[in-house]
């Protein structure tokens, strides 16, 4: 086995500053937005995710796969958001089995509200360092 050289200062510097961002900054953008908007971060990445798609809808699944959520955590964040009105939830056409996610018109103007948010706090958090 090939032996392997360990990291530079410069090297464990930068990597444990990338392991701490990596758990931090969705914690502060999860905060942000639900101090500012009632939204946590799971719920405003639906809303994204949703805006995007054709017909403004996805099968839970792919939304699930979108988002890196578990398909439990994806109905739980749903049910949240149908309950306010944001998400709609319904059987897919093509198989009648499947459940489809669907942003309603209020889901897109939250989404609309919460956006400059999120934006202001990706750029002081994430691209203002780089």
């Amino acid at each position: 086995m090939t032996q392997i050289a360990p990291l530079t200062p410069q090297e464990e510097v930068a990597w444990r500053a990338l392991a701490r961002a990596v758990l931090v900054i969705p914690r502060v953008l999860d905060a942000e937005l639900l101090e500012s908007q009632g939204l946590n971060l799971t719920e405003y990445n639906v809303l994204m995710n949703l805006s995007e798609a054709p017909d403004h809808s996805l099968r839970m699944s792919e939304l699930a796969n979108f988002i890196s959520i578990t398909i439990s955590g994806l109905t739980r964040a749903v049910e949240r958001l149908s309950r306010q009105g944001l998400v709609e939830r319904v059987r897919a056409e093509s198989d009648g089995r499947g459940q489809v996610a669907v942003l309603t018109a209020a889901g897109l103007a939250r989404l609309k509200q919460a956006w400059p948010i999120h934006l202001a706090g990706v750029r002081r958090h994430i691209m203002d360092h780089l």
